[in-house]
C-alpha cells in the first residue's frame, strides 16, 4: 500500500460528541458504541463486510431522539472516508454490489466523484425495529454522501422484515464502498478521472 489510509476525527456540537477512527485497509474489526444498540449492530456489520477497521465512540441527545446521533455519525464517517482517500490517486472510484439478505435484495452503486448526490429508493410496510425507525438509515446515507463527496444510489428491490432491510442495505453499502476504495494496480497512482482531479 502506498500510504496508510487511516483517518481519525473528533467532532463536538451541542447535540453530539463523536470520536472516530477509520482504516480503509483493515480486517473488518469494529469497536462501536453510539448508545443505540441497533445502530451499533449495523455499523459493526458495515465494518465487517467492508473490511474496514472502525472505532466509534458517540454520545448524543438520545433523550430527544436518535436522529442527531445517527446523522452526525454519518457526517464524521464521510469526512474520514474523504480524508483517508486523499486525492483518490489509484482507487477504482466506482463500486457496486447486489446483496441478498433472507427475503430482501438490495443494490448499491457509488462513485467518489466529489459531487454528492443521494438517490435512495426504499419502501417498507413496517419501518420500526423496536424504537429505531428505518427512515434514519436514509439520514445516515445522506450525511455520509454529503461529507464524503459521494454519488450514492441505493435501492431495495424487495423485502419485508425491517431488521433484514436495514442489514441488507448496510452490508450492500459496505461492499460497494470496499470495491470503490480498492487500489487498482493498473492506475499506478493516477487520478481516476480525465479531468485529473477528484478533490
Amino acid at each position: 500500500m502506498a500510504k496508510n489510509r487511516i483517518a481519525s476525527r473528533k467532532r463536538e456540537t451541542g447535540e453530539t460528541r463523536i470520536e472516530m477512527t477509520l482504516n480503509l485497509d483493515g480486517a473488518g474489526r469494529a469497536e462501536i458504541d453510539t448508545g443505540i444498540p441497533f445502530f451499533d449492530h449495523m455499523l459493526t456489520l458495515f465494518a465487517r463486510h467492508g473490511l474496514f477497521d472502525l472505532t466509534i465512540r458517540a454520545q448524543g441527545d438520545l433523550d430527544v431522539d436518535y436522529h442527531h446521533t445517527v446523522e452526525d455519525t454519518g457526517l464524521v464517517l464521510g469526512e474520514l472516508f474523504r480524508e483517508a482517500l486523499g486525492d483518490k490517486a489509484g482507487i477504482r472510484r466506482y463500486g457496486f454490489f447486489i446483496l441478498p439478505m433472507d427475503e430482501c435484495l438490495s443494490r448499491v452503486a457509488v462513485d467518489f466523484s466529489n459531487r454528492p448526490v443521494l438517490v435512495y429508493d426504499v419502501e417498507a410496510a413496517n419501518f420500526l425495529v423496536r424504537d429505531f425507525n428505518l427512515l434514519l438509515v436514509k439520514e445516515f446515507f445522506r450525511a455520509l454522501t454529503n461529507a464524503a463527496g459521494l454519488n450514492l444510489h441505493a435501492r431495495l428491490e424487495y423485502g419485508e422484515e425491517p431488521h433484514h432491510i436495514a442489514e441488507c442495505l448496510f452490508k450492500c453499502l459496505a461492499r460497494a464502498l470496499d470495491a470503490a476504495t480498492e487500489i487498482d494496480p493498473r492506475q499506478v497512482g493516477a487520478i481516476p478521472s480525465t479531468k485529473g482531479t477528484l478533490a
